[in-house]
């Protein structure tokens, strides 16, 4: 029997091709989202699951894997679609993409963040719907970023590649981790910790959100929390949707509470919030479909990974990027 690798949606053309050179793969190239009942036969019949943070592997998934299943290798960097406790009891190796989408997402962050000052969109729309009569000096008035303070809430990869776009615009960096970064990272932007979210938050002029989703993280971005944010103060979230809670944010801006958002996820993604999309039109927020780190180069590089990861573990050796270091013992075939 062959070492049957399914993958969930369509990948790029390149990644697809090498898979189907190096293993006995089954790919979606309708790209239609698996269902959840397809999603349980997929785990009764694989050896690897390839899926993607639209698929919810979920404990009453993994429960009814085959004896076969060894690895989820999920092709994108969060996991929260992913229940790694019950991937932890039915002895399943999970691994993600770290790393490879960094800059793209970082790029998009530093576009959105420009953007609703400025008033991008807005702009677009009067040339579209010819408006624009000539220039004025009162005409479209946004505001500078220069100067401006930036809190990032999550300061990894991401938060530190954004600060680092920041500070080349002028921008004081301040920060909230669990602990300080890394003296390597801070010192050279100049950054400021703060232990108390609440306390940045009540002082930036921008906040943008890094950290992944997790228990801990949800409605991290609470409505009290939200409360504490500065009239003049915008928001910009491209981590997950439920790090915010999206109902109190719509609130604070339909009162004028916050000056805008920039938000390219969801809290009940794909749908989004009818009241957000008023607020786009009206130019108080900006809305994207979940587009951060969709860049050619990113999803070429994150399907290597993917590859790197499945032969590894096929080959009987540890992933590279194994999500469930702490285990002990033997992840059906990978020693860790």
């Amino acid at each position: 029997m062959g070492e049957t690798v399914i993958v969930t949606r369509k990948l790029p053309d390149a990644v697809e091709e090498r898979m189907r050179q190096l293993f006995d793969v089954r790919l979606n190239l309708a790209d239609r989202p698996f269902t959840q009942s397809e999603l349980v036969a997929a785990v009764r019949e694989a050896r690897v699951l390839v899926p993607t943070i639209t698929d919810r592997i979920d404990a009453a998934v993994l429960e009814q894997a085959g004896p076969r299943l060894g690895l989820v290798a999920s092709f994108g960097n969060g996991v929260d679609h992913i229940n790694l406790d019950a991937a932890a009891r039915r002895r399943i190796a999970v691994t993600n993409t770290p790393g490879v989408v960094t800059e793209d997402t970082a790029d998009m962050t530093m576009a959105l963040l420009l953007s609703v000052p400025r008033r991008l969109t807005e702009g677009v729309r009067v040339i579209e719907e010819g408006r624009f009569e000539g220039w004025s000096p009162t005409w479209m008035l946004g505001r500078r970023v220069s100067g401006k303070r930036l809190g990032i809430v999550g300061m990894g990869r991401i938060g530190a590649a954004v600060a680092r776009r920041a500070r080349a615009f002028g921008m004081s960096i301040h920060y909230h981790n669990r602990r300080p970064a890394a003296a390597s990272v801070a010192e050279p932007l100049g950054a400021t910790y703060w232990p108390s979210l609440d306390q940045m938050l009540a002082r930036m002029d921008f906040v943008t959100i890094h950290c992944p989703h997790t228990p801990a993280t949800y409605h991290l971005l609470s409505a009290r929390r939200l409360q504490l944010m500065r009239p003049e103060a915008i928001l910009v979230n491209l981590a997950r949707g439920e790090i915010v809670d999206e109902s109190a944010l719509v609130e604070r801006l339909e009162s004028g509470a916050l000056a805008g958002a920039a938000l390219d996820v969801f809290e009940h993604e794909p749908a989004v919030n009818p009241r957000l999309l008023a607020l786009a039109r009206q130019g108080r927020a900006i809305l994207l479909p979940h587009m951060g780190s969709s860049t050619i180069e990113g999803r070429r590089d994150m399907g290597e990974k993917v590859i790197v990861n499945i032969r590894t573990f096929l080959d009987g050796h540890r992933p590279p990027d194994l999500v469930l270091p702490h285990l002990d013992g033997v992840h059906r075939g990978v020693t860790v």
